[in-house]
């Protein structure tokens, strides 16, 4: 009996498995993202409590890393300000590709309420890498932080590798 008689045949159990190199690496990588902790401000905390046993990250595959090198996903919490945004983008370059990044506060989306006084603050942190996902909130609470990773994960189920490489 071929392939095509088994898979026509819904009542015969088989541990036949088709699909797509993109979906099978999507999967892989949705299902496992290595995560860089970079807690700047009081974000840190809500984003400290998320990975704890209350909310545990860890359930969906978050594994934190130190090093940037290590990592496919950077949650970035907290005001960033002038002198920490070349700190951030030389850590966004020594990440591999495919990276992506998680932008959790209004500190970090928009400048927050100290952007408007302050002449140190970056006025989001989009200015000097491109983000993925904004979690909004001042602080967001840790439910925020785990929609936006699912949010990030429907992202990453659907993106193509063709697009990637081109």
């Amino acid at each position: 009996m071929g392939l095509l008689n088994k898979l026509q045949n819904p009542f015969e159990k088989s541990n036949i498995v088709i699909t797509t190199a993109d979906k099978f690496f999507n999967w892989a990588r949705l299902s496992s993202p290595w995560q860089m902790f970079f807690g700047l401000a009081c974000c840190a905390i809500e984003m400290m409590a998320t990975s704890a046993s209350h909310y545990d990250f860890d359930r969906f595959g978050v594994i934190p890393r130190p090093s940037p090198r290590q990592c496919d996903l950077i949650i970035i919490s907290g005001t960033v300000t002038l002198k920490m945004a070349t700190r951030i983008k030389r850590l966004f370059e020594q990440i591999p590709d495919p990276k992506y990044i998680i932008s959790m506060g209004s500190c970090s989306n928009c400048g927050g309420p100290y952007w408007e006084h302050g002449y140190h603050v970056l006025k989001g942190v989009d200015r000097v890498i491109p983000v993925d996902v904004y979690v909004p909130g001042c602080p967001p609470r840790p439910e925020a932080l785990l929609n936006g990773l699912l949010t990030l994960r429907e992202k990453i189920r659907n993106e193509s590798m063709a697009k990637k490489t081109a």
